[in-house]
């Protein structure tokens, strides 16, 4: 079995894959800057053992880590216990997508996966939106390369910076309204959030297709937040929850098959 780890600035995802790189179990567990190693690996153990799991039954790794000090965390932890180094999905690197960008290396590790993982399963030209700490757009282009995209704060990031400041809303539930016009307090802060995020989306998507020239190309959402923003547009072909962990996987087996 392979576990791929998307390391994320407030969550990690991880899934267990098999050999076609569908996931079979799948975890999320806050990001901690100052996890060690050790720590890490008792956190995968535990996560392991609550699920009836074999922490034995993984051969093989690949992790995507946007936070510097865990990438080391992580490739301790994962060497140890598969006696051998793990992916680590570096920007830059020839994964078999060309990076039609002036510095390929400021592409992040889970912004080429993603693009991998789209271009694989939905074709191209395809354009990935990422409902994260940050909310980013990926763009994979006629040509099958990554051209770029968006970064903007992310839904939870924009939903705290407002509670902290009015501590009267701290207590509303991000979700979908059932309308745009708030009749309540509740109802026009969750419009503002996630229908202000789905309008973003929106418009970032129209004004990328409209670049492109590409008009229909294929939208896919992604991330912890995808679902609850979808519920609020119609712009995404798809839902992919799982998208950065098969594309992991898949720049692993291309980095198996080159060598």
């Amino acid at each position: 079995m392979f576990l791929a780890i998307d390391v994320g600035n407030t969550q990690t995802t991880i899934g267990l894959l098999d050999d076609a790189g569908s996931t079979v179990h799948g975890w999320r567990m806050s990001t901690t800057a100052t996890d060690t190693s050790d720590m890490l690996h008792a956190r995968i153990f535990t996560d392991f053992m609550m699920d009836g799991l074999d922490l034995g039954c993984v051969t093989a790794a690949g992790v995507a880590c946007v936070v510097p000090r865990l990438s080391r965390a992580w490739c301790r932890c994962l060497t140890a216990h598969l006696g051998h180094q793990p992916l680590m999905v570096t920007a830059g690197q020839d994964y078999g997508m060309v990076v039609n960008m002036p510095d390929p290396r400021q592409v992040g590790a889970d912004r080429i996966a993603n693009a991998i993982a789209a271009r694989e399963t939905y074709g191209a030209p395809v354009i990935v939106v990422d409902f994260g700490t940050a909310t980013n757009i990926d763009v994979v282009d006629a040509t099958g390369a990554y051209r770029g995209g968006t970064i903007s704060p992310g839904l939870m990031l924009s939903a705290d910076a407002l509670f902290s400041r009015a501590a009267k809303l701290s207590s509303v539930p991000v979700e979908a309204p059932g309308h745009t016009l708030g009749a309540t307090t509740e109802e026009a802060v969750q419009a503002g959030l996630v229908v202000g995020a789905a309008a973003q989306a929106e418009g970032l998507v129209a004004r990328i297709r409209a670049e492109l020239g590409a008009p229909t190309a294929t939208v896919v959402g992604t991330g912890g937040l995808a679902r609850t923003v979808s519920a609020a547009t119609d712009v995404f072909d798809a839902i992919d929850p799982d998208l950065t962990l098969r594309g992991i996987h898949r720049i692993w087996l291309h980095e198996q098959e080159r060598n």
